[in-house]
């Protein structure tokens, strides 16, 4: 006879596999299918730079667009405050912010519109549907490696920032900066096929996002209220992080306070900053992936 349902419940529980073993298999399989996706980055690179007069040269000049833009804003903003220009800790800054900031708003640009840009192919054979965003993650890292060589010379050489064992955190930095950009670029890619209007709201966070995070100036002069309430944006403290780390040699370990124009001191930098966006990072992107891995199969239809 047919069993009862709560035997059928728990029979079910059991064979349902647990989150860490679908990680696994998640992992196992795009592991599996590692030499696709490397062809899908070099496909994207080799379509991105094909008959492009500039080439690889675009790696540089579009965060260097950026730095020109906040470099404008800066000293629009000395000269209000009666200063004499902008000073090169502060150019450096923007300089490094931008950097990050390039990558993620051109990874999600290309990777929101993977998924229904690739249409014949996600209906006709089976391989993860993830190679595609994540291969546009990729290919602007390839562009972001380029222009973080280019921005370590000249800070290096041209802008007197020195060497200190505190640039070693720009590694865990750009590694939370990936994952947290892979992950947004899972879940929007992923909300584009189901919902088209999602390419305009992205579009909308690329021309506006830059303003409500901290690349045109720091969280600080907004205030002791206003520089915590911007860094509640999950890219502010990572931004920051590398602009403290590379430029000021602070330590991210150390709570930083600071005064600006002779008002009240304020935190500029707290640890806790660091493991909030850590997590935004880490859980948004295994939760983006999932999700993604839930719904791949409704894709076709």
């Amino acid at each position: 006879g047919p069993e009862p349902a709560g035997v059928a419940a728990e029979t079910a529980a059991q064979d349902r596999p647990g989150l860490r073993a679908e990680f696994r298999e998640l992992g196992s399989e795009l592991v599996h299918y590692r030499e696709l996706l490397w062809q899908m980055v070099l496909r994207d690179i080799r379509i991105r730079y094909k008959q492009a007069v500039m080439g690889l040269g675009w790696a540089v000049f579009m965060p260097m667009v950026i730095v020109a833009a906040s470099l404008l804003v800066k000293y629009a903003m000395a000269q209000i405050a009666g200063k004499p220009g902008v000073e090169a800790a502060s150019f450096s800054g923007m300089a490094v912010k931008a950097l990050g900031w390039s990558f993620f708003v051109g990874a999600i640009g290309f990777a929101t519109n993977s998924l229904t840009g690739n249409m014949a192919l996600v209906t006709k054979i089976y391989f993860p549907r993830e190679v595609f965003p994540l291969s546009a993650v990729l290919t602007q890292a390839i562009d972001s490696a380029i222009g973080s060589t280019v921005l370590a010379l000249l800070l290096f050489t041209l802008m007197g920032v020195g060497m200190s064992v505190q640039i070693l955190w720009a590694v865990p930095l750009i590694v939370l900066l990936l994952l947290m950009t892979a992950g947004v670029a899972l879940f929007l890619s992923c909300a584009n096929v189901f919902f088209r209007d999602v390419k305009y709201i992205v579009q909308v966070i690329i021309a506006f996002g830059i303003f409500f995070t901290p690349v045109f100036y720091e969280p600080q002069l907004f205030g002791p209220t206003g520089s915590v309430l911007m860094m509640l944006n999950p890219l502010a403290p990572l931004l920051e992080g590398l602009r403290l780390a590379v430029v000021e040699h602070h330590s991210l370990l150390d709570t930083l306070v600071v005064r600006v124009a002779d008002g009240p001191q304020i935190l500029a930098w707290q640890p806790w900053y660091l493991l909030y966006s850590a997590a935004w990072a880490i859980l948004g992107f295994l939760g983006a992936w999932l999700m993604f891995h839930k719904l791949e199969f409704t894709y076709a239809e």
